[in-house]
């Protein structure tokens, strides 16, 4: 069972309208939402995405929206926005005027979402790991500084100056270096994300049949129904509250195999402040983390 998605997985946001809804919604003349709720797309702002050769246009105030609509046997009105724009999918007995109506009662929504991107985007253009002496990359939410050489002979992580020693020769390749970085990443992941597992399990008074790591590139844990839970090494990059919501997350799913309220119940009763750690996870896509 899938669990937690980074939020830059290649479906995108999705969303679908029933067509009560959808055929019967108001065409209000002036926009739904004002524009300062919007700052992230200011009117001025480059297109973003560059619409696709087939794109409709359709003007909300000011606004210009570009979206690619295709027809189906499907019952409902989907909306899908991801590094594409928003794209449409409704029955293909549903009026043009129906669709851009069902667009107009969702604009908050589809709006926040391609700000999202927007930025995901913007965020794209930061600079990569140099894998090199004296370079950074984040570990439990705070840059940690590489040192090729080490003052005994083997590799040593200095806490209090968070340097991390790789007992490597001057001349060491990038390859070298990585795969120095990510054995240890991965030693301390065994051992930090069980700890927390065992934390938690034991507030919420469950037990977990086994734990793994995972190199997953479209979630960060899992659960199955018997019990075994996968947590993502790539948690270590992330502060520790991100990591305990994702081990509460995975946790309340041997009480509750689903995502309904009794789900996310359990995990306040564990994890209270799970609202702010889940919001800081979704901000954070895997493309933004140093490349292995």
């Amino acid at each position: 069972m899938k669990l937690l998605r980074p939020a830059s997985d290649a479906d995108g946001a999705q969303l679908e309208l029933p067509l009560a809804e959808a055929v019967h919604a108001p065409q209000p003349a002036a926009p739904l939402v004002p524009q300062t709720e919007h700052p992230q797309l200011p009117q001025q702002a480059p297109a973003w995405p560059v619409p696709q050769p087939n794109a409709r246009l359709l003007r909300i105030g000011e606004r210009p929206l570009h979206y690619t609509l295709k027809r189906s046997a499907r019952r409902t009105i989907g909306f899908t926005i991801d590094d594409r724009g928003l794209s449409i999918t409704a029955p293909r007995w549903v009026t043009l005027a129906d669709i851009e109506a069902a667009i107009l009662e969702k604009q908050r929504w589809i709006f926040n979402k391609l700000g999202e991107w927007r930025h995901r985007e913007a965020r794209r253009i930061l600079p990569t790991v140099q894998w090199r002496d004296g370079a950074a990359l984040p570990f439990l939410g705070q840059p940690l500084t590489l040192a090729l050489e080490s003052p005994i002979g083997a590799l040593l992580f200095d806490a209090d100056r968070r340097v991390l020693h790789l007992a490597l020769p001057a001349h060491a390749d990038e390859q070298q270096i990585k795969d120095r970085v990510q054995g240890w990443l991965q030693q301390q992941a065994r051992r930090l994300l069980a700890e927390r597992l065992e934390i938690y399990a034991a507030r919420l008074g469950v037990r977990h049949t086994g734990f793994a790591l995972t190199s997953a590139a479209t979630r960060w844990g899992s659960c199955t129904a018997d019990g075994k839970i996968r947590l993502n090494w790539r948690l270590m990059h992330f502060p520790l509250s991100m990591i305990d919501y994702v081990a509460a997350h995975e946790l309340a799913h041997l009480k509750e195999m689903n995502h309904g309220p009794r789900f996310w119940e359990t995990v306040e009763s564990i994890f209270p402040e799970f609202r702010d750690a889940r919001a800081q996870l979704r901000a954070h896509p895997p493309e933004l983390l140093p490349t292995f």
